[in-house]
């Protein structure tokens, strides 16, 4: 019996070696999430450029496995399934991310966290607390509203302002202390000033006598950011200057972490 060609099968090889089925799926996938969770596979289509009946195909088997769901409108969306391997890799990011975050409390003498934007709020994912008598905690797990923390602001500095215009209106802007940012413009603002140096602070914002300094994680695979917190009078001006390199130089270690494949198998 004559077996298909493997260019013209779903379970051919890409060009790097792996199942280019696999690849189209998750390819997928991603581009369902960008376009907010839910497609049609027209608009799949037309910005994988795979034709119609090859994403059918595909979908269908995902929508078998659980991890997409066929609407009543005929529209597809991300599945359920998903959720379980979701918060599993979270964790697993916040254990990756460990060895950074302690280089960071020995290099700053600060405590060291990573958080990422979930919805539209902040959730901390790891923290390393400074040897200090006196330092700052946050938990891990901890959710908060990104207007009134540094590295809320390193993360929607990364957005359009439309986009951040409407997750404010969509949560609020209550003040945490009478520091804080309450007026979209004036979060606007920050956020301009973050794109412009490249850092975000938080001074008082969400806690009196607490500065924090963040920076976003390049090319990360979910929107995170890595900090510093501390003492005002320990997280001065002077002390921003020597931190902020350091924090720079980490991201950039841990991005190339996170995006990293792992050794060859």
């Amino acid at each position: 019996m004559p077996t298909s060609s493997a260019s013209t099968t779903d379970s051919a090889k890409s060009a790097s070696g792996g199942v280019q089925s696999l690849e189209r799926a998750f390819d997928l996938l991603e581009r369902m999430a960008d376009a907010g969770g839910e497609v049609g596979l027209s608009e799949l289509s037309a910005s994988s450029g795979l034709p119609l009946p090859t994403i059918h195909r595909l979908m269908r088997t995902l929508v078998v496995c659980g991890y997409v769901r066929q609407q009543p409108n005929r529209r597809y969306a991300l599945g359920p399934r998903l959720i379980r391997l979701g918060e599993s890799a979270a964790r697993l990011l916040g254990t990756w991310a460990r060895p950074y975050l302690a280089r960071l409390v020995e290099e700053t003498g600060e405590t060291a966290n990573m958080a990422l934007l979930d919805g539209d709020e902040i959730v901390y994912v790891a923290q390393v607390p400074s040897k200090h008598s006196m330092r700052m905690f946050t938990e891990v797990g901890r959710r908060v509203l990104p207007h009134c923390t540094g590295v809320g602001k390193a993360l929607l500095a990364g957005f359009p302002d439309d986009e951040v215009r409407a997750l404010l209106a969509r949560t609020g802007m209550p003040a945490a202390t009478d520091k804080t940012i309450i007026t979209p413009d004036g979060f606007l603002a920050a956020l301009a000033d973050v794109r412009q140096s490249g850092y975000a602070v938080d001074d008082n914002e969400q806690e009196i006598g607490v500065r924090c300094l963040a920076v976003p994680v390049p090319d990360s695979p979910t929107p995170a950011a890595i900090s510093i917190s501390g003492p005002a009078g320990r997280v001065t001006e002077s002390a921003t200057e020597k931190i902020v390199p350091v924090l720079r130089q980490v991201a950039v270690e841990l991005s190339q972490a996170l995006t990293s494949s792992g050794p060859a198998v």
